[in-house]
């Protein structure tokens, strides 16, 4: 199968590719196409050839109104185009906003999209899905652009006060959960307009949220994530303070019987391991979407490695057991850890949930190339 993304830079289509990438049969299936492929003809024709599915994502959420209205119309009249040149028909999913029946040059924008996809469907006499989508938040996204709950976390993270609109209602849903969402539509064939639900709340109350995370987290204390939607805005509120808040220093409690710190104080459980590991050994390698996971080395040198799922970047923190220091590791960030010393290297391991062998969340991906 050959799926075909635009906009696959931005939030949504990030996402995708993350979730894409970890089921069997499709790793590799997935074609990228971010805003400069996408405006270049060969690339684009290039993708298209014998796409199976594509999905639209690219879009404008912020600019001046007629760039909104006239802008995203544009974008389907692009793609139709070019589809319309190939004579190809792939199932073309579009991620339509619960905006786009509001009089706003954005909704009236994303409307007229999705006509030019509905016109193009019939002619061509393809399949068809228009996807309407609540508001979107996740790891990854831009804050003053994608999402209120980006602009909160950007700003907890930079101690700016919050911009809140006491009187804002919001219906969140996680990236991911939209994700599944799109991979469900096309694995069943479905079409037609489907409205995606999600969690209802206030502007108020989600930055109620952020706001007490962010105490509990900065003050040592990992939050209650008993709930779904508390797990989704703390692993979003985690990611603006990677890389710059770790490896976070632990007090260590000395006298003349020795020395006690503080691992792990957490409101909601969760499941702690020890482990040894050989000189010049790493551990790790893998990568977890939703998992809160915590590494502490107790004695020995290490360096822990941290690289953010399709980029090249690594972040290294070099660590000892001689002064206690913790790193939690983000979201879709592949991170492994690596015996420097000449010694075992004694590691405290902590996730916020007990390891489930039917679904562990962990899925293998090298932070380093085998060349390094």
């Amino acid at each position: 199968m050959k799926i075909v993304i635009t906009g696959a830079a931005g939030l949504l289509g990030t996402h995708l590719q993350y979730y894409l990438e970890s089921i069997e049969g499709y790793k590799s299936a997935v074609i990228a196409l971010d805003r400069n492929k996408f405006n270049d003809d060969a690339s684009l024709r290039d993708a298209l050839v014998a796409a199976d599915v594509v999905i639209h994502c690219a879009g404008i959420n912020r600019d001046e109104e007629a760039v909104l209205e006239n802008g995203n119309r544009a974008l389907a009249e692009r793609l139709v185009e070019m589809l319309d040149r190939m004579g190809t028909a792939p199932h073309l999913l579009y991620a339509n906003t619960i905006q786009r029946g509001s009089d706003s040059a954005y909704g009236r924008g994303k409307a007229a999209a999705s006509e030019v996809f509905g016109a193009w469907a019939t002619r061509a006499e393809a399949a068809y899905s228009d996807l309407v989508l609540p508001h979107i938040f996740g790891e990854g996204g831009r804050p003053y652009y994608n999402s209120v709950v980006l602009t909160f976390c950007d700003q907890l993270a930079k101690g700016e006060p919050l911009s809140i609109n006491g009187s804002g209602q919001l219906e969140l849903i996680h990236a991911q959960d939209v994700a599944v969402a799109f991979v469900d539509h096309f694995e069943r064939g479905l079409t037609g307009e489907r409205r995606i639900l999600g969690v209802s709340i206030s502007v108020a109350e989600t930055a109620g949220k952020l706001i007490a995370m962010h105490g509990s987290y900065t003050k040592g204390i990992i939050p209650n994530l008993d709930d779904r939607l508390d797990l989704q805005l703390f692993n979003t509120l985690r990611s603006f303070l990677y890389p710059d808040f770790y490896p976070r220093e632990l007090t260590l409690h000395t006298d003349e019987r020795g020395s006690l710190f503080e691992a792990v104080k957490s409101r909601n459980g969760g499941q702690s391991f020890l482990s040894t590991t050989k000189p010049g050994i790493t551990r790790g390698n893998h990568y977890h979407f939703h998992k809160v996971e915590r590494f502490l080395v107790i004695s020995g040198e290490a360096v822990i490695r941290i690289r953010r799922l399709m980029d090249d970047h690594v972040e290294s923190f070099t660590v000892s057991g001689d002064r206690p220091v913790f790193v939690d590791m983000p979201t879709f960030h592949t991170h492994s850890i690596t015996n420097i010393g000449k010694d075992d290297l004694l590691t405290l391991f902590w996730s916020h949930e007990l390891f489930d062998p039917e679904h562990p969340d962990t899925y293998f991906e090298p932070v380093l190339d085998d060349k390094e």
